[in-house]
């Protein structure tokens, strides 16, 4: 299999480089860096071009089995009228663009979306069938979603993955939470009744090789695991995975303050179950949290 990763150099797409590199997957990867760090192994090849513009990179789309499209600039800087400007571009036009590329037939498409699609819900349970949010990430999803979609018109069977909070060693969410721990100024976010929701980068990447396995699998997936709990739940497990207390909250106020309007990301509640994956009998290597965190914070 032929597989194209857009945004193959951020933390999730280099991860899946390197699994479906060692699964024997011929890869080929696109994004903004200028280098890669598997553009020397021969089943790999690297593009580098901005993908909200059409380009010679849409050939390897077309060439390609099947499509994961993990583009998206961060969420976690702060938005002004620009950068919200930008997000929306890095999803919507790079999909477009993906989508315009594809041939049909045979290919499939497993593109990336997030929880935020659910808004901020508080107790209420959520799965793939829940109406979405009407915040700006909510609308950001769903539009997203909604240009993935169009493929289908071509036959491309396409696959959504809303993705929780990826939990991995060396990147992402939690190489963000680690320092503050490590130092004793751990603790829970805003009240902390906060449901969060959340997923260890393995399994991200075992639901992804499913999704390109999978005969039949299309449609919605929620990506997080079956265990999901309050902020401040996760707080102290991570303290106790760490042997450090998670005593120092950081207000609501005060995250609002330093950091506008993204403060709504990490005060959502959001409860979302994975359903369709426990449906169809997917196999979560850490659905339990204090396993994953005792595997993640224990690396180095």
């Amino acid at each position: 299999m032929h597989v194209f990763i857009a945004g193959a150099s951020g933390f999730v797409g280099t991860a899946l480089s390197r699994f479906l590199l060692d699964a024997g997957t011929t890869v080929t990867g696109v994004g903004r860096s200028r280098t890669h760090p598997f553009e020397s192994v021969p089943a790999f090849t690297w593009l580098s071009a901005d993908t909200t513009h059409a380009g010679p990179w849409q050939t390897a789309v077309a060439e390609a089995d099947a499509v994961v499209n993990l583009t998206g600039c961060t969420i976690f800087k702060r938005w002004t009228r620009g950068y919200k400007a930008r997000m929306v571009d890095s999803r919507i036009r790079t999909t477009g663009n993906i989508v315009e590329a594809m041939k049909g037939g045979h290919q499939r498409l497993l593109s990336t979306s997030a929880v935020g699609y659910y808004g901020s819900r508080g107790d209420e349970d959520l799965t793939e069938d829940s109406a979405p949010g009407d915040d700006f990430l909510a609308r950001l999803a769903v539009d997203w979603e909604q240009t993935a979609r169009q493929a289908g018109e071509k036959g491309v069977r396409v696959s959504i993955m809303r993705f929780g909070v990826v939990l991995g060693a060396g990147g992402g969410a939690l190489a963000r939470m680690l320092p503050a721990f490590r130092r004793f100024a751990g603790g829970p976010l805003g009240s902390g009744r906060q449901w969060f929701a959340w997923i260890h980068l393995a399994d991200v990447l075992a639901g992804i090789q499913y999704l390109l396995d999978g005969e039949t699998a299309a449609g919605i997936y929620n990506f997080c695991a079956p265990q999901t709990v309050r902020q401040k739940d996760f707080a102290s497990r991570l303290g106790d995975a760490l042997g450090r207390p998670a005593w120092l909250p950081a207000p609501s106020p005060a995250l609002k303050l330093v950091l506008g309007e993204v403060a709504q990301v990490l005060l959502a509640s959001q409860k979302v179950h994975p359903r369709q994956l426990l449906a169809e009998h997917f196999p979560f290597r850490f659905g339990d949290l204090d396993r994953a965190l005792a595997d993640l914070v224990r690396r180095p």
